[in-house]
């Protein structure tokens, strides 16, 4: 039986993790950490495309990998045009949205463009994405807002909430297309999704529109405040988006995004952290009741994950507030770069079969 080797690569905002699987085997794994001196040479994401691609193939280099042997380069996708969930191959169009950002700006729109760039490297390589933020599933009743002018998006971890169902699927001798389950991820953006029968019906917009505040991201805010704010403060609009995508949630009300500092000082008696951090799982647990709605209150099981997952005190408040719901499973951590290679591994077993990339245009 032949081995698939596999390069996956997950570019975060200050650095880039990529990994070497050997079929299920992880034979490297390794983060590159970015420090802000020297990201702020570059005016935007995809500009920094060069330097991050050559610190990847630097590090193959020195660890002794033989490039030329790795066939199947996965990256995280980006913030292309809204996709159903699954394995895509990397093309041009897909490269031309990732770059234009026409979703937005993130690192993972560098995701597509470093595997494309390496495969292109290696005779017989070729590039994927999988389960991209963009992986829009939603029904047509969840996406009415309020009013006609705008819709709702769907924006979320679909990487980690997927891999996390699928998990906990297997781990339960049954498949995630079977099970109704509330997925919460919780890391610097918070997304909670009702998974129904395989498909996330609804999910709040994890980046920058509804649900729980994060340690960086404010979620939903009280929107006639937010108008009279846009127009009185003169702030730019770019300065104001930083407001509540970077510098929202524990970073406003507590100067930090980190999550251990914020629960340290709730220990030391610090009542404004204790609140905070309160809140922070307060909104995370209606986020999960609204979500069990969605599924009319049929939910197999509440699944969470993500960093702070790691978290015994926010959990076991959720798990509080919830457990009347249904069981409450911590899956905590996010191993993207693991999904990533799983989803590689069963194209190239032929379990699955890569998508083309067809994305679903906006209603503009």
């Amino acid at each position: 039986m032949s081995e698939y080797r596999i390069l996956a690569i997950n570019p975060g905002s200050t650095s880039t993790k990529f990994a070497v699987y050997f079929d299920e085997e992880c034979k490297l794994n390794k983060t590159l950490r970015h420090s802000i001196t020297e990201l702020s040479r570059y005016n935007n994401v995809i500009q920094q495309f060069d330097f991050r691609k050559g610190l990847i193939i630097e590090a193959l280099m020195e660890e002794g990998f033989e490039v030329d042997s790795l066939k199947y380069i996965i990256g995280r996708g980006g913030l292309t045009y809204p996709l159903e969930s699954g394995v895509y191959l990397v093309d041009n169009l897909m490269l031309k949205h990732a770059s234009e950002g026409v979703y937005g700006q993130h690192a993972s729109n560098l995701g597509p463009l470093m595997a494309d760039y390496i495969a292109n490297q290696i005779p017989g390589a070729k590039a994927f994405i999988a389960d991209p933020v963009v992986v829009d599933e939603i029904d047509d009743i969840a996406r009415i807002t309020g009013h006609p002018r705008f819709e709702k998006r769907s924006i979320f971890h679909a990487l980690n909430q997927k891999a996390t169902a699928r998990l906990h699927a297997r781990k339960n001798g049954t498949k995630y297309e079977k099970l109704n389950l509330v997925v919460a991820h919780l890391g610097g953006g918070i997304s909670v999704g009702a998974h129904k029968k395989g498909r996330v019906v609804d999910v709040n917009n994890g980046l920058d529109g509804d649900g729980p505040f994060s340690p960086e991201r404010s979620g939903g805010l009280p929107i006639g405040q937010m108008i009279d704010f846009c127009f009185d403060s003169h702030l730019s609009k770019e300065e104001i988006r930083r407001m509540v995508l970077g510098e929202g949630g524990y970073v406003a009300y507590l100067g930090t995004n980190d999550a251990k500092e914020v629960e340290k000082m709730a220990g030391e008696g610090n009542e404004r952290a204790q609140l905070i951090q309160d809140a922070l799982a307060y909104q995370v647990a209606k986020s999960i009741g609204e979500m069990s709605v969605v599924l009319d209150g049929n939910v197999d099981a509440i699944l969470l994950t993500g960093g702070l997952a790691y978290s015994k005190y926010l959990t076991e408040y959720i798990q509080k507030k919830v457990g009347f719901i249904a069981p409450v499973v911590v899956y905590p951590g996010e191993d993207e770069l693991q999904a990533l290679a799983r989803n590689a591994l069963r194209v190239a077993r032929h379990e699955t079969e890569a998508k083309k990339y067809s994305p679903k245009m906006p209603n503009l």
